[in-house]
């Protein structure tokens, strides 16, 4: 397996297919870079270089017990782009992966970047706060934690199946298949990962980090994200960003990526080649 070591001697799992232009995704919460697959072989297929890693404590990278935060995360994604020594990439993050390279860019600077994109991020901040009344509140993610502690198996099916994917709205047909490889994902990385990753996406304030970031930013959401709530998230992204451009996907669920493949590739590579 391809795997960088971090100065912390965490070993971080990543793939790396094809030549040209690099792509960097970064996953959501609990999963792994399995879980851009479907955008992986597209973009190969059209001629990039795509790359994807599991984040600490994620599927095949270490287990470690510390470091689940959003600095540590923005510098592993730095050492993998050093080590790789990528330039004019282009750094699409998913849901807590869209943080992750929100912190990244602010924090590491924009050299080795051209162009990032946000999908069903979950920038400015979650959470319900003085200065975010409309964030979701804190008993939410306390409830996340807890069914991760307690019944982290049982949680990992329920989730997909209903509001992840949108499968629990009216006319929407269950995969077993997609709720299954959901389920696989996050069970392959590490409870502890996992359970402090809530804090990390949900308390996270990227307010500042947004408006630092100068390279032209795709922000791709979904109004029926039953996830991260679209309008508070999304739209006030694009707002904070120098150079942000808002897509909104009516009646897309949070994990559009995989179920809205088709479109979100379609609409990612006309804005990688703009």
């Amino acid at each position: 397996m391809a795997t960088i070591t971090t100065p912390d001697g965490t070993e971080i799992f990543y793939k790396d297919w094809g030549t040209g232009q690099p792509l960097v995704f970064s996953h959501g919460w609990p999963l792994s870079s399995d879980d851009w697959d479907a955008q992986l072989l597209f973009f190969v297929q059209h001629g990039f270089r795509v790359i994807a890693h599991d984040r600490r404590g994620h599927g095949r990278s270490t287990q470690t017990s510390d470091g689940h935060d959003m600095d540590h995360y923005a510098d592993d994604l730095a050492a993998l782009t050093e080590h790789l020594d990528l330039h004019d990439a282009v750094h699409i993050g998913h849901s807590t992966g869209g943080g992750e390279v929100v912190r990244y860019l602010a924090r590491h600077g924009e050299s080795r970047a051209s162009k990032a994109v946000l999908i069903a991020a979950v920038p400015p901040i979650m959470v319900q706060t003085e200065s975010n009344p409309r964030g979701l509140p804190k008993e939410v993610f306390d409830g996340i934690q807890e069914q991760v502690a307690t019944k982290r198996s049982n949680f990992y099916r329920d989730l997909p199946s209903t509001a992840f994917y949108g499968f629990n709205r009216p006319g929407r047909e269950p995969s077993e298949a997609i709720i299954a490889n959901w389920w696989r994902q996050g069970m392959m990385g590490g409870a502890k990962a996992h359970y402090d990753g809530v804090v990390a996406f949900s308390q996270t304030d990227f307010t500042e980090d947004l408006k630092k970031i100068t390279l032209p930013v795709l922000v791709m959401h979904g109004d029926d994200d039953q996830v991260v709530p679209y309008a508070d998230s999304g739209p006030l992204s694009a707002q904070l960003l120098r150079n942000g451009t808002l897509k909104t996907y009516a009646g897309f669920p949070h994990g559009m990526p995989t179920t809205e493949a088709a479109t979100i590739n379609a609409d990612l590579l006309e804005f990688i080649q703009s």
